[in-house]
């Protein structure tokens, strides 16, 4: 789903304390930008309300009763529910980043984040762009992405430019970055991008950005 610059921005809370949801709630509705439409307590009913209320950014907690975030990421994907998913938690364990991640995860946000902080990485997701708390991403990245470890793995399939765009998605710009320091428009980065997840069976630019470390093609330097 893709809003139009004056829509606001759909977002559905999952967390199993209504006390955390409430203060999300009036914490990000005095944004214009951003508009609650609805909220979960669990996995299992996250799945019935994206249904219903058609999110554009799923906040969601971890540890959940029932069915947990990772679990409720999974079966989204599976699902190919186009909802943006960030979690938003206390665990700062770089395997349960590494599981969000896998399952489709564009943010892991912890739950000590300011709302103005929140609000922002909120619109940077919305627009594409992977919003972790900094040092999460590192402890992350640097667990499973030894710069150069898989340099000499089978050839991937991507083509010279593709490469290069992807080098600079690793670096963290976005299209409209890529395309002015490359020169081109924005939505021949995005045909690129598009093309490069399809090839390399990714789903989204945080994934494409850990390929990019494991093969060497970028590091955390």
């Amino acid at each position: 789903m893709k809003n139009s610059p004056n829509k606001p921005i759909r977002i559905l809370i999952v967390d199993n304390h209504e006390i955390f949801r409430m203060g999300l709630r009036e914490g990000l509705s005095t944004n214009d930008d951003i508009t609650i439409v609805g909220e979960a307590s669990n996995g299992e009913d996250a799945l019935s309300q994206v249904k219903l209320v058609l999110p554009d950014v799923i906040l969601m907690n971890i540890g959940m009763p029932v069915m947990d975030g990772i679990q409720t990421s999974l079966e989204m994907k599976k699902r190919n529910i186009s909802s943006k998913i960030v979690i938003l938690t206390h665990n700062t364990s770089g395997d349960a980043v590494f599981s969000a991640i896998k399952s489709g995860a564009m943010g892991y946000l912890l739950k000590d984040i300011s709302l103005s902080d929140l609000a922002q990485n909120i619109r940077k997701v919305q627009s594409g762009e992977p919003a972790f708390t900094p040092s999460i991403a590192l402890e992350a990245l640097s667990i499973i992405a030894s710069p150069g470890e898989h340099k000499h793995a089978e050839p991937h399939p991507l083509t010279p430019r593709e490469v290069e765009i992807l080098q600079l998605v690793a670096k963290g710009k976005g299209n409209k970055t890529i395309a002015e320091d490359l020169t081109v428009s924005e939505a021949t980065v995005s045909t690129h991008m598009n093309n490069i997840l399809t090839k390399l069976h990714l789903s989204n630019r945080v994934q494409a950005t850990l390929y990019a470390l494991r093969k060497g093609l970028s590091s955390l330097a």
